[in-house]
């Protein structure tokens, strides 16, 4: 089967200097890119679309999104409950009860949904009810809301949906790795917006993902006919993300991002690999990229006695990060799932060597370049990590070969002209 990757070279072009620049509304429920990835693919594909030639705007609730400065963002505010104090449950004012989405939102939030991409979802079909004529085609990003959904039912207007992966697979690991059934319940309520992304994606017409492994899993988890959804693989900033021959590398430093503390990141397993590679090499370091937060992974470094091994890092610009890339002496996504791995190609555009697990689309993203390892399994990661500490010379030759597959692969250039041919084609289908 064709990769993303692949079909980079084999989707219809569009000649995009031969006519007025495409109008393009990217929307996004939240966005900063220091607290996920979906920030981080907001900036990049804004930026990439006006770079071949389109007019963007991000429309965006909190948290904002870091955009190019030519890019016009549009806020969107909600009530923003989990960037309060006591996560927000004393934040109702009785304004709040003259809206229906803000009463929802607060309510919805105290009783432990997650209630932002619905609540994103009726507040910008709002925005779009009186701006309709000022986009030529919108780009979800992954709200799959009711209210986006009439963005293209009720307003008419062309939508192209990106889906990163189906929530469902967050939603099955969070529950199997519950502690309890009070957890498991928690757990099961929390995710009960993936009911309606399920709903609103039979709907949609058009959907993009960035993997053939997301695809094949929309299509099954969702229940999507996998002819209408089109992968495009995603790129990185190769300005920030690039070999910086003046920064000193520490020879024995592992480095890893972490968003959360979920199970489906796999950082616990990481932990247990990096605590058995310990006992081979005591000078072995640790650096997670993200906040120690309640979870698996805090368990996990407390119970091993790691607690002053494991050092976080957090709230680092672009460019800071891609110092510590190119810093660290291995990159390490250990992640249960993903439906792409946008770390594992920043730092392979580093020139840094990557050790991924099998997990969802990752193998995708290494391609034959990094190491592949079994998921959820602390072993053949610990092996793996030593292997590479212990052999320069094959250190060296990941690393190029890494550098070599991120240049070509993941260069928004040449991928902004996909997404450019696939917003086209659902603006003429809608004319």
């Amino acid at each position: 089967m064709d990769s993303a990757f692949e079909l980079l070279d084999r989707s219809p072009k569009t000649d995009v200097k031969s006519s007025p620049p495409l109008r393009v509304a990217i929307l996004s429920y939240r966005s900063d890119p220091r607290v996920g990835g979906q920030g981080v693919y907001v900036d990049y594909l804004s930026r990439a679309l006006l770079e071949a030639g389109a007019q963007v705007d991000v429309i965006s609730g909190p948290p904002y999104p870091d955009l190019d400065a030519r890019v016009k963002l549009i806020r969107l505010p909600s009530l923003d409950l989990f960037s309060k104090p006591y996560n927000g449950h004393f934040s109702l004012r009785p304004r709040h009860l003259l809206s229906a989405t803000d009463t929802y939102e607060y309510f919805g939030h105290l009783s432990g949904k997650f209630v932002e991409p619905y609540t994103f979802g009726q507040r910008v079909f709002r925005y779009l009810k009186q701006h309709a004529h000022t986009y030529d085609v919108i780009l979800d990003n992954q709200t799959l809301a009711e209210g986006t959904l009439a963005i293209q039912e009720k307003l008419g207007l062309p939508l192209v949906t990106m889906i990163h992966h189906p929530i469902t697979q967050d939603r099955r690991l969070a529950i199997e790795k519950a502690e309890d059934w009070q957890h498991r319940l928690l757990a099961r309520r929390w995710y009960s917006f993936v009911n309606m992304q399920r709903r609103v994606a039979k709907k949609l017409h058009y959907i993009t993902c960035p993997s053939e492994h997301a695809k094949a899993d929309i299509s099954a988890e969702f229940g999507v006919n996998a002819d209408q959804i089109q992968p495009i693989a995603l790129g990185v900033d190769q300005t920030a993300f690039r070999p910086k021959p003046d920064i000193a590398k520490r020879p024995k430093r592992l480095i890893t991002t972490a968003s959360a503390d979920t199970p489906l990141k796999g950082l616990h397993v990481l932990v247990e690999a990096y605590h058995q590679a310990l006992q081979q090499d005591d000078d072995l370091e640790l650096v997670v990229i993200g906040k120690l937060r309640r979870g698996l992974a805090k368990q996990t470094i407390h119970r091993l006695g790691l607690a002053g091994r494991v050092e976080f890092k957090s709230d680092l610009t672009r460019e800071e990060l891609a110092d510590e890339f190119n810093r660290a002496h291995i990159a390490i996504t250990p992640s249960l799932y993903e439906g792409f791995g946008l770390p594992a190609a920043e730092a392979m555009s580093c020139g840094t060597p990557v050790i991924v697990t099998d997990g969802g689309a990752l193998p995708e993203v290494a391609g034959h370049a990094g190491i592949v390892v079994p998921k959820g399994d602390p072993q053949p990661l610990a092996r793996a990590i030593l292997d590479l500490v212990q052999n320069p010379e094959k250190h060296a030759e990941v690393a190029a070969a890494c550098l070599a597959r991120a240049r070509d692969a993941f260069n928004w250039q040449k991928i902004a002209p996909h997404y450019l041919a696939l917003l086209e084609k659902a603006r003429v289908a809608a004319c």
